[in-house]
């Protein structure tokens, strides 16, 4: 079966602003994210695509015209069910605020019983994803053939999701997992199990010195934080 590369999209200015965007309309990338975006051709210059697949959200639209730029022919689909988690009421606000909200304890701790107010659960984020997974690498093979390679520009807590997937692991330990904007994740399916050739690979260390949103510097960052300053 195919080989999935899932790119999370570049740095947004709801991201650098420490806003939960959700599915808020106009967030763009801001200058580091346009910049990630520009580098994302080179990164994938030997690796041959037979589609991409994005999120219809801005950010992710405009991660991928670099690359799209790149490759004039490349098809390119948009698929809602790989769009951002719908976080409702908490859409468009602060995450230092919502901190302080009873249910973000949930988010963090139990995440597969967690239902954003006005929005959906983490646990139908993770289906719709899954199922547009699958139903994409079923086209994929058909089209391509088993060997080939596709790319879906998304989330940070959808491809999480994906990746706990992949990998076995129960919800709630998706928050275990983390990928930096414009970071590149790649898992192979065969008949019997898929496997995980990348995690959050931004070909560049400099994410691994401490910084605030570092990995163990408290809760994961809902939405999947700015990543390395």
């Amino acid at each position: 079966m195919p080989t999935l590369i899932l790119v999370r999209h570049g740095r947004s200015t709801a991201n650098t602003g420490g806003v939960l965007a959700g599915w808020t309309p106009g967030v763009a990338l801001d200058e580091r994210g346009a910049a990630q975006a520009a580098a994302l051709p080179g990164r994938l210059r030997d690796v041959p695509l037979a589609a991409a697949v994005t999120s219809p959200l801005r950010r992710c639209r405009e991660t991928l015209a670099p690359l799209l730029a790149a490759r004039p022919g490349l098809p390119l689909h948009t698929d809602e069910r790989i769009g951002e988690c719908h976080y409702g009421d908490w859409s468009g606000r602060k995450l230092a605020e919502l901190g302080d909200e009873p249910l973000m304890a949930v988010v963090q701790q139990h995440p597969s019983a967690a239902v954003f107010p006005g929005g959906e659960s983490i646990r139908g984020m993770q289906a719709r994803a899954v199922d547009a997974v699958r139903e994409w690498n079923d086209r994929i093979e058909h089209e391509h053939g088993p060997d080939a390679v596709y790319l879906m520009c998304s989330h940070g807590d959808l491809i999480k999701a994906l990746v706990a997937d992949a990998l076995g692991l129960h919800l709630d330990l998706f928050q275990r997992i983390h990928v930096d904007p414009c970071s590149v994740t790649a898992i192979r399916w065969t008949r019997l199990r898929p496997y995980l050739l990348r995690l959050g690979d931004t070909g560049e260390l400099a994410g691994l010195a401490p910084h605030e949103d570092a990995p163990g510097a408290g809760d994961s960052a809902v939405g999947g934080g700015a990543g390395a300053p």
